[in-house]
């Protein structure tokens, strides 16, 4: 079992700037992959980013080169570093975590809405 805690949601004006973060209940060196979804209203849930333990990053287009996801193996936290923000990023981030067996956790989501 893995517990997932997000934290970092807010409001923004476009352009601005939230960091996510999603601490794991256990060391993230035995997780394969953690990543960032979202879920718009009427929308499905899409994946933003994700990395692996070995480092493999990967971005959904639509957000390449203005968020950044980054992990502290120390801290057993992922962050979603999210800069010039834009309304179609609102929606509700979910941290994700798949284990070496190919367990599937989430977290409870946390709200991001960027509106002027």
């Amino acid at each position: 079992q893995v517990q997932l805690v997000e934290s970092g949601g807010g409001l923004v004006q476009p352009g601005g700037s939230l960091r996510l973060s999603c601490a794991a209940s256990r060391s993230i060196y035995t997780i394969y992959a953690m990543g960032w979804y979202r879920q718009a209203p009427g929308k499905q849930r899409e994946l933003v980013a994700a990395i692996t333990s070995g480092d493999t990053i990967t971005y959904t287009d639509s957000v390449k080169g203005r968020f950044t996801i980054s992990r502290d193996n120390a801290k057993n936290t992922v962050y979603l570093q999210m800069n010039s923000l834009k309304p179609e990023d609102t929606a509700v981030y979910y941290c994700h975590a798949r284990t070496i067996a190919t367990n599937d956790f989430w977290g409870q989501g946390t709200q991001v809405t960027v509106s002027s």
